[in-house]
């Protein structure tokens, strides 16, 4: 019969091989895991020091946005304030023969009128009209913009409710509203036609009144 000893160490020596292999095995996932441990750490450093790069960069380029973004408000603000004391300057020298054609004789002109009116509790309005043209009963404010909106409409209506408020001078007289422009957006003219106000546009080196043929201005008091 034969022996069962050396069956017994073969399998005795490959338990023992077996165990180093598996501490072998674990002594390599160990480091493996130390070393990917590591790396997660620094990447997370990295991934830190990116994103930190990358809000120092925004809020720089957000900084360098809102400069160039106020330079531009600022030189399109000077821009349009030239355009218009030109459209000012243009329409004013057109204004006496432009109602003299519909029946109103001017007599007087006033230019950037600025006036306040105190109202209840010490609170102050203040205002200024562009061109305020008048012969002794009738006055017509003008108000002067180079690109007309519906809300610059909407605001000069309000304004003009309460202009004998801000001119008591001209309580008795009868006062019309007049809107003066080089071009019109989302149907300005329109609008401002429809609320009674005569429309004087811009063009060119001359201003004219382009009311419908049968318009009829809107007194306000």
């Amino acid at each position: 019969m034969e022996s069962t000893t050396p069956i017994r160490e073969e399998i005795w020596s490959l338990i023992k091989e077996t165990q180093k292999n598996i501490k072998d095995l674990s002594a390599s996932q160990k480091k493996s895991a130390l070393k990917a441990e590591k790396e997660m750490k620094e990447l997370r450093t990295s991934q830190k020091e990116t994103d930190q790069q990358i809000k120092t960069f925004s809020a720089e380029l957000s900084a360098s946005q809102k400069e160039t973004g106020q330079q531009i408000q600022k030189i399109g603000g000077r821009f349009n304030q030239r355009w218009g004391a030109l459209v000012e300057s243009l329409v004013e020298g057109k204004l006496v023969k432009i109602f003299q054609e519909k029946g109103i004789d001017i007599t007087q002109t006033h230019t950037r009128s600025k006036v306040e009116w105190r109202k209840s509790k010490g609170h102050v309005e203040k205002r200024e009209f562009d061109i305020i043209v008048a012969n002794g009963t009738e006055v017509v404010a003008v108000e002067v913009k180079t690109t007309l909106t519906p809300k610059d409409v909407d605001g000069f209506l309000k304004t003009l409710q309460d202009f004998k408020k801000y001119f008591p001078r001209y309580k008795t007289e009868t006062v019309y509203g007049a809107v003066a422009y080089l071009a019109s957006e989302n149907k300005a003219d329109f609008l401002a036609e429809e609320e009674g106000l005569f429309l004087i546009r811009a063009t060119g080196d001359s201003a004219s009144l382009v009311n419908k043929e049968d318009f009829k201005p809107k007194p306000f008091s």
